[in-house]
């Protein structure tokens, strides 16, 4: 599955890109504008997409907003031959991962880019939990907090003056919804939302 996506209107550029990336074993795919890349790929996928700034059409610029406004978990590497220190500062308050400029060192991108796709499965999975979040009940997002802070069934039931059977019923659906199985795992989907979701 590629997840490299290289987005420059320089063809030489794209096709040197794509031969050194593959050297270091990257899934890569390129396109001669922003237009085509948002046209063909799937932004919901976890990835890295790496842009010029200065192309016809959408810039660099305005692609990573449209990333941004769709809440894509794609992370975002500028390579350009234009860039200057406002510009890599205001990509990087929007959320780009890197910004290079061109001719780049290959070791340094590839280095960028393994950071880029962790962050990026982060954020996938981020997503992914605050989507299963708000299905939940507010009873169930109560249980959802005091289960992690270590409350027992029994302890939830004098809490929330409900029967143990009652308790019993909304952690099954709870744990069902988040599609977990341990108390484990049921704090780790806690702790990748708590400073996003649950403060919403």
């Amino acid at each position: 599955m590629t997840n490299i996506h290289i987005v420059d209107d320089d063809e030489s550029v794209r096709n040197s890109l794509k031969f050194m990336l593959e050297g270091y074993d990257f899934q890569t795919e390129v396109y001669a504008s922003g237009e085509d890349f948002l046209q063909k790929v799937d932004v919901e996928q976890p990835g890295c997409v790496i842009l010029d700034s200065s192309m016809p059409g959408l810039s660099g610029q305005q692609v990573q907003r449209i990333l941004n406004e769709q809440s894509s978990p794609l992370s975002v590497i500028y390579l350009t031959g234009q860039g200057d220190v406002p510009m890599a500062v205001d990509a990087f308050k929007k959320g780009a991962v890197d910004f290079f400029q061109k001719p780049v060192d290959g070791d340094a991108l590839a280095t960028a880019l393994q950071d880029a796709l962790q962050i990026s499965v982060m954020r996938k999975n981020t997503l992914v939990y605050q989507r299963l979040y708000q299905r939940l009940t507010d009873r169930e997002k109560e249980l959802f907090s005091l289960i992690t802070q270590g409350y027992k069934n029994q302890q939830l039931s004098d809490k929330l003056s409900i029967s143990l059977r009652t308790v019993e019923v909304h952690r099954a659906n709870l744990m069902k919804k988040l599609n977990v199985k341990t108390v484990a795992e049921l704090a780790s989907v806690y702790g990748t939302l708590k400073d996003r979701a649950l403060s919403e």
